[in-house]
């Protein structure tokens, strides 16, 4: 099985170097580095780099880690099909012990990602801990599963999802996190292998940007969130406005969700779920009714019991209510109604190529 480590650098210094003696040393077979448009002043590093046996990519300017990382699965498709990867920083966090135990376990074990899981005790960075601590909460709200650390760098991949890791959208740090997000759609485990936790200079070096780039790794998540908060809105209206002149709270549940139901299907299969495009319009408006069917059941039932029973105000029962829900909606429609094709089947431990996947020209060697 040939093994690729995969290391992304922008504007990187001597620790680059020593991580690739040791990476080789370690007998991985080959080393590819991508230049992510440091510029002409570190074309000597990445030159020494070359001298060292790694292989070297560059982009004529600066786009962003998930575009370096593209870069490189592109690469190794094109020209090692069966290959499998692991990734690693430039900035000397990850040890070469470390990236040989990622993979190891991508190749002895069943999974088709596997990461290396830091420990956040200790002498961590504030900005690390609460940044990670909020990530893998959410991720876990939005996907059930548990993931230590959700912004290490430290990946292994088995050389059948690489196509489908070249679709994932996202050119900066988001792209890792939206990569996780498409790993739980596989159906297979997510491999997690502990790694020592290394911090140099309190992680100066990282180009992680928190503000701007938490937000766009929880993207996805505020687009469903947005999307169910549009829905719920005109929900409430119209359940109040049906209730009042119908005088039925049956009515009132029945119609609002029929409208804001059908204004929700349209944003989540356009915008917020976009995978679901590749399914018919038809498939997927059957599961959305049938898990619609569902959540008006269990609205209902609630609203009956909180409004009826305990007498708690409609409004505040109806927040209760879809709050409560709407981690289930969440979860169904991203893995079932809006799943697309790559949610049925694992990638597997076949070929790296894709049929019919459209050519790149994504970087040049130096």
């Amino acid at each position: 099985m040939t093994m690729i480590v995969v290391i992304p650098a922008y504007r990187p210094d001597a620790r680059l170097f020593t991580l690739v003696d040791q990476l080789a040393e370690r007998g991985l077979d080959e080393v590819l580095v991508v230049d992510d448009g440091s510029g002409p002043a570190f074309a000597p590093v990445f030159a020494a780099v070359e001298e060292r046996g790694a292989r070297v990519l560059r982009h004529e300017r600066n786009r962003g880690k998930g575009a370096a990382l593209r870069t490189a699965f592109d690469d190794v498709v094109r020209r090692r099909p069966g290959a499998d990867v692991v990734t690693a920083d430039a900035d000397g966090q990850h040890l070469p012990d470390d990236v040989r135990a990622v993979a190891d376990a991508l190749r002895d074990g069943p999974a088709d990602v596997v990461l290396g899981v830091r420990g956040f005790a200790g002498d961590v960075p504030l900005r690390s801990r609460v940044g990670n601590a909020v990530s893998a909460l959410t991720f876990r709200l939005a996907t059930g599963v548990r993931v230590g650390d959700t912004q290490t760098g430290l990946r292994g991949f088995r050389a059948g999802t690489l196509p489908r890791l070249l679709a994932v959208r996202g050119d900066r740090f988001d792209y890792e996190f939206r990569v996780l997000l498409e790993a739980t759609r596989w159906g297979g485990p997510i491999g997690q292998v502990p790694i020592s936790t290394v911090y140099l200079d309190r992680n100066a070096s990282s180009h992680f940007r928190p503000l701007h780039d938490s937000a766009s790794v929880l993207g996805p998540m505020l687009a469903f969130a947005a999307s169910g908060l549009i829905a719920f809105t005109l929900d409430a209206v119209l359940l109040v406005a049906l209730q009042a002149l119908t005088g039925s709270l049956l009515a009132g549940v029945v119609g609002a969700r029929l409208v804001s139901g059908s204004v929700n299907f349209a944003i989540n299969r356009s915008v917020v779920f976009r995978a679901g495009r590749t399914s018919t319009v038809r498939s997927s408006a059957v599961q959305y009714a049938a898990l619609a069917g569902l959540l008006l059941a269990a609205s209902y039932g609630m609203l009956d019991a909180l409004n009826g029973t305990l007498g708690v105000p409609l409004l505040v029962a109806k927040v209760v209510t879809d709050a409560t829900l709407f981690l289930a909606a969440y979860t169904v429609q991203r893995h079932v109604v809006f799943a697309g094709p790559s949610a049925q089947t694992s990638p597997g431990r076949g070929s790296g190529t894709a049929e019919g996947a459209p050519p790149r020209t994504l970087a040049t060697t130096m």
